[in-house]
């Protein structure tokens, strides 16, 4: 995707991470600011950690209408900013950032991508709803705290390291108030607790590309129809662990509408405009159809 219009006017985001060459974030919004007639430009900005806090100032500096950010600087980042909204707060984690007249307000629209795949893609609805999350890291806080501010009824959280689910668990209830429980790992999972979810999400990386045969140990046989079965993970389209649950009878989502619902919502934060939806995630297709990019994609990593 060209800049046909770049000139004295135009408008500058972009991307902070390290590393950025995989990103499908600059095609993605660089569509749609033609699309939309926007004099726009997204770049993106491999910034090692140890240049994080010049590099914030520049937004700044430069006059940057604002940034996505990624590995490595989600977390750091947040001290450097003037404001950090409430899921920002919650999750621990900033991806994105709007330039507000000098004041820099950060937020994290991974969490509402979630929430907003689940609508879009799946007809899914969290309020009242249980859930059962594979993992403790990054992706599991965000989808956590989105869900609980949705108002699921309960959380149940099974990950390789204990302590790390416990931790999870506490700060959703606190924080929430939302009723958060901790579950065995692995094949050790009772059977009763996964059938009377009603969604299930995977959000560790067993399965990614090129890894595509791995996948946690489960009692799948606990799964049927009438659950939602999510894996963050969009290359390979279909993981293992979706395959399984698709011979169960569960719907299965996979993490694509996350990653296009997280870049609608950042578009929108920046521009005020109206994203167009249609336009970003044909982008993204076709970027994930091409296999030389799928090939040096790291996936999650925006």
């Amino acid at each position: 995707m060209g800049f046909p219009n770049l000139d004295g006017k135009t408008r500058v985001c972009g991307l902070f991470g390290f590393p950025v060459e995989h990103s499908f974030s600059p095609a993605m919004h660089n569509a749609a600011f033609q699309n939309r007639g926007l004099n726009w430009a997204y770049l993106p900005f491999a910034v090692q950690p140890e240049h994080l806090a010049k590099a914030v100032q520049g937004i700044t500096a430069l006059n940057l209408a604002g940034v996505n950010i990624t590995v490595p600087h989600k977390q750091r980042v947040i001290p450097l900013l003037d404001e950090i909204d409430q899921a920002a707060a919650q999750i621990g984690a900033v991806n994105t950032i709007v330039n507000n007249q000098g004041k820099l307000v950060g937020y994290n629209t991974d969490g509402a991508g979630f929430i907003k795949s689940l609508a879009e893609e799946a007809n899914f609805e969290p309020r009242g709803k249980r859930v059962l999350l594979l993992g403790a890291g990054g992706a599991a806080r965000a989808v956590a705290f989105s869900l609980a501010m949705a108002g699921c009824q309960a959380i149940y959280i099974t990950n390789r390291t204990t302590e790390t689910a416990k931790a999870l668990a506490r700060e959703l209830s606190q924080k929430c108030g939302v009723a958060a429980e901790v579950l065995p790992w692995g094949l050790e999972l009772p059977a009763a607790a996964v059938a009377r979810v009603d969604l299930v999400v995977q959000t560790t990386s067993l399965g990614m590309w090129p890894n595509t045969q791995a996948c946690p140990e489960f009692p799948f046989g606990a799964l049927h129809p009438g659950q939602l079965v999510c894996d963050l993970i969009y290359t390979p389209r279909q993981t293992a662990f979706l395959q399984q649950a698709s011979a169960r009878g569960a719907t299965i989502l996979n993490g694509l509408g996350m990653l296009l619902y997280q870049g609608v919502l950042a578009f929108e934060l920046w521009t005020g405009h109206t994203a167009p939806v249609e336009v970003m995630k044909e982008i993204l297709e076709r970027q994930l159809n091409d296999s030389k990019l799928v090939e040096r994609c790291e996936n999650r990593k925006l």
